[in-house]
Order: C-alpha cells, then structure tokens, then sequence
C-alpha cells in the first residue's frame, strides 16, 4: 500500500508537469520540481536534528518513570476496567501491563516509541488467541484504542510546529485534546456495540461516568470563553501539563530512590536509535510531496475540492488541511510530511496548518497499524477491526474540524 502511495505521488507529479508543460508552455515546472527535491531533503534533515532530540528526552523520561513503578501503578489502576473490556485476557496476564505501557507512550505523543510496545502486547494477546489466524476479540478492542492514538501531551506535534518558527508551538494542545477524546469515544462505542460490551457495568461506569462529566463540565466552561481566552488557555495548559509530567516523573524516580540520571540516559539511547531509522521514511515522503506541489497537482486538486465546498455555501479554510487527514489513515510518514509542507506553504500559525496540526495529532496510521499489528503475530482475519478503526479515524477528522472552527475560526 505504502509502495503505491509513494509512486503515486510520483506519477501524478509527472502527469501534471507534463500537462502543463505541453498544454500551458509552463517549462519552468521541471525546474521547479527538482528544487522541491532537494528542498525537502535539506527539510527532513533540519527536522531529524529536533525530532533526535524529542524522542530522546522522552524516552529518557518514560524510562524514568518505568524503574519508578509509575507505570505499573497504572497498570494495577487500569486492571479492573481492562479485565471488563478484555474478559477473555485473565486479572495479571502480562498483556495488560504491555497494553498500559503502549497507552502511555500515546499518551505522551510517542508513538514511534509505542509500536514496540504495542508489539510486545499483540503477541502477549495472541498467546490467549484460541485461533492462529482470526484476531479475537481482545485484540480488535487494543488495536481500534490503539489506532484511535488517546494523546494527551502531543509533543511531537509541538516539535514541528517549534522547528518551523511557531510563536507559541503548544497552541493546538486543547484542540487535539478535544478531537481525540471524541474519536476514542467512538472507538470504544463501536467496539462495544459489535462485541456486546457491557459498558453499563458498575466497573466500567465507575471509570468512565467521572470521566465523561469532568470532560463535558470541561467544555461548558470553554463555551465561555473566547477565542483569544481559548488560544491562551492551550497554551498554558499545553505547557504547564508537559512540565507537570517531568516533574512527576522525577519526583517518583527520586522518592523510589531511582538513579534518575543514569535511568534516563539509558532510556534516551533507545530514544537515539528510534529516531535514527525515520530519515530515509522522512526523506522519501517529503521530497513526494514536493514535488506533488511543485507539479501543481496538489494545488489543483484542492482547487476543484475547494470549489465544491463553496458551491455547497461552506467556509473553504479547512480544505487546505485536507491532504493531511486524507492521507494519515494510510502512512504516517506521508501525513507527516503533509502536514510540514502545509506549516511551510501557508505558515505555520494559519488555519489550515493549525487543523492539519490537530488532524495528524487526533488521529492515526490505521491500515499501517492494521498491517503491522496483526502481520506481526499472523492474523489474517480482521473481523470488525477496519470498520471500527475507520468510523474513529472520521470522528477524528470531523471533530478536529469543528473544535478548530471554535477555537480559531
């Protein structure tokens, strides 16, 4: 899939130049394509140097916090629920600690540190699998949470938008926060209704009824507030909660007498050597982008895309953001290098750099995640995974959307 993407954009790129070439005498296109080639490559580069830096401090602290045993206090905080969500998985099956770990690299906007532990965790489920080849029910219900990416802390969307000049880079913390609580929300609804979860247990009600009404109570308050209150609330809120979780983290190692600077050196090798294999994947999808803007392929694409929403008496802002959350269900890569050159051709502070910001941090690689998740451990039946993970991708999108309308619209 990944491979005809990546061709695709390729060959779409040389059918619009050609186009253009010969239909509007518009020679200068093939220059400017081979520019946007080294362009981006110079880009990937600049964007690896912050991106080195980001995965290891994190993965520095994470480690942290694994050796302080806040992890597996999570793990024993979310048993209870998890055993209601997953009932064929036993209480203290190694899976859910796996399983809390992968939410919590999520949660911290690791997810490239998150897909080795995902791994380990459909692995430790398959074990549990009656079947080699059709996914069981627990492993539909971890794969659609997964793919719905639950972010609180989106720090690698904050490192782009920090290396691309963004005057405040945590600006679209609530925006995010807000879109990926309603696509997971779908996510578990969904898997729920086709597994006949019984989501009114007392068990599971007592988890999520709490959460539900701090997060509406949440957003009346908001409703209140302007949008340049709601824009300067992201932002405090954005860096005081990254802040927070440094400090908690720290504390923990310290009081459980953690060596906390020998752990995170430690933890911020693996960050090293995660970072080092994204540069080929990052070259290869934004010299592809490019040099599809550069063909003029993209822009004319948005154009008739734009055209329809006016006709339909809609604002068009948001369809320049569109490439990003089309593409995300399908390559990471791709979208990530989407949403770059989006921050770089119409700034990074503008709408559409915003909401692409918040769609690539809302949502997730689902037939990547698909691929990858059940290859690993040799499903061949997916069942309702796709179904499920798709109807959250669209909640996503559509609730990033409307949450940026509302905050910077």
């Amino acid at each position: 899939m990944l491979n005809g993407l990546w061709l695709g954009f390729f060959l779409t790129a040389a059918a619009s130049a050609g186009w253009r070439w010969l239909a509007g005498g518009e020679a200068e296109v093939f220059a400017a394509m081979v520019q946007a080639l080294f362009a981006m490559a110079k880009l990937a580069v600049e964007v690896m140097v912050l991106l080195f830096g980001t995965l290891t401090l994190w993965l520095g602290f994470l480690r942290v916090a694994e050796q302080a045993g806040l992890v597996n206090w999570l793990a024993r905080l979310l048993s209870p629920l998890l055993c209601r969500l997953m009932p064929q998985v036993p209480p203290g099956h190694p899976s859910l600690g796996l399983i809390t770990l992968n939410f919590a690299a999520n949660a911290l906007g690791l997810d490239n540190a998150a897909t080795p532990i995902g791994l380990k965790a459909m692995r430790s489920l398959q074990e549990l699998n009656p079947s080699a080849t059709v996914a069981s029910n627990a492993q539909i219900l971890f794969l659609v949470l997964n793919a719905s990416a639950l972010t609180l802390l989106p720090v690698s969307i904050f490192m782009y938008r920090a290396q691309q000049g963004a005057a405040d880079p945590t600006l679209v913390f609530l925006p995010i926060l807000l879109a990926n609580a309603a696509g997971t929300l779908v996510a578990l609804l969904a898997v729920a209704a086709v597994q006949r979860l019984r989501l009114w247990d007392p068990v599971v009600l007592a988890y999520l009824v709490p959460g539900a009404l701090l997060m509406g109570g949440f957003m009346a308050l908001l409703a209140g507030l302007s949008a340049a209150a709601l824009a300067a609330l992201s932002s405090l809120l954005g860096n005081l909660t990254m802040f927070a979780i440094v400090l908690l983290f720290l504390l923990a190692g310290a009081l459980r007498r953690v060596p906390v600077y020998e752990a995170f050196v430690d933890g911020a090798k693996e960050g090293f050597d995660v970072a080092k294999n994204l540069l080929p994947y990052l070259v290869a999808m934004l010299c592809a982008v490019g040099v599809l803007r550069a063909s003029g392929a993209l822009d004319l694409a948005l154009g008739g895309l734009r055209g329809l929403v006016a006709l339909a008496g809609w604002d068009t802002r948001f369809v320049d953001a569109m490439p990003t959350a089309l593409v995300k269900p399908f390559s990471g890569s791709a979208a990530r290098a989407l949403l770059l050159e989006t921050m770089q051709s119409q700034g990074v502070d503008s709408f559409a750099a915003l909401l692409a910001a918040t769609v690539q941090g809302s949502t997730e690689t689902t037939f990547y995640v698909l691929a990858v998740y059940f290859g690993a451990v040799g499903i061949q039946r997916a069942r309702h995974a796709v179904a499920c993970a798709v109807l959250a991708d669209v909640a996503g999108i559509l609730a990033s959307i409307g949450v940026c309308y509302w905050f910077f619209g």
